[in-house]
């Protein structure tokens, strides 16, 4: 399941003992009487992969140049390709047209991300980690991509991680993400993809609090 962003509703029992702890040197704390724990916020689900270089994925649209490999192969590989008779006794050598391909290069893939409960800021704190792990990696360097897919008709996770900084590789579906936020309307139909975070915003997203 990819990117299953929905709302579970969750309830945590309040107890009106607290119970006994542990200290850090071995000695048991005695019950507070009276006093309340308070409810635990909870985490959200967070499932990653990785994307190696050797995988060969290609990408086909707008991602920074840090993203990808571009690799310019020859269009035609076949025998005797490019080249032609002259009016000579030698032949021109032709080179045949080249493509440039974009190569993913290593990154962190968000499979799936669910978070107990809705507007808490678990699912942010969540990517946040994410983030700052992907900065320190020396492989990943910073890059995550994930597939934005509707859950149903009406969930898409797709202006979740537009508002976290991630973008899609085509620019006329970062334009309705921008129309969405800016009209305070839901993303119908929603916007599928993949979709990659930017250096730039991965900078602000690892400051705690910044919206963009």
């Amino acid at each position: 399941m990819i990117n299953n962003i929905s709302n579970v509703d969750m309830h945590m029992q309040q107890m009106a003992v607290a119970k006994t702890m542990t200290s850090t040197v071995g000695m048991s704390m005695p019950p507070i009487l009276g006093f309340k724990t308070p409810a635990l916020k909870g985490k959200a689900d967070l499932r990653v992969k990785k994307f190696k270089r050797s995988d060969g994925i290609i990408i086909a649209g707008e991602i920074d140049d840090d993203y990808v490999d571009i690799i310019e192969e020859d269009e035609d590989s076949g025998n005797n390709a490019g080249f032609m008779p002259s009016r000579g006794f030698s032949f021109v050598n032709l080179l045949p047209p080249k493509k440039r391909t974009k190569y993913l290069k290593d990154c962190y893939i968000i499979d799936y991300i669910q978070s107990p409960q809705v507007r808490c800021g678990m699912g942010t704190e969540a990517i946040k980690g994410l983030a700052e792990k992907a900065m320190f990696d020396p492989k990943i360097q910073g890059r995550i991509v994930t597939y934005s897919a509707p859950v149903c008709r009406e969930s898409s996770p797709a202006l979740f991680f537009y508002k976290l900084g991630f973008r899609f590789m085509d620019p006329q579906a970062n334009e309705r993400m921008k129309d969405c936020l800016i009209k305070n309307i839901p993303d119908l139909p929603p916007q599928t993809g993949m979709m990659y975070l930017p250096r730039t915003y991965l900078n602000k997203l690892l400051h705690y609090g910044e919206l963009f």
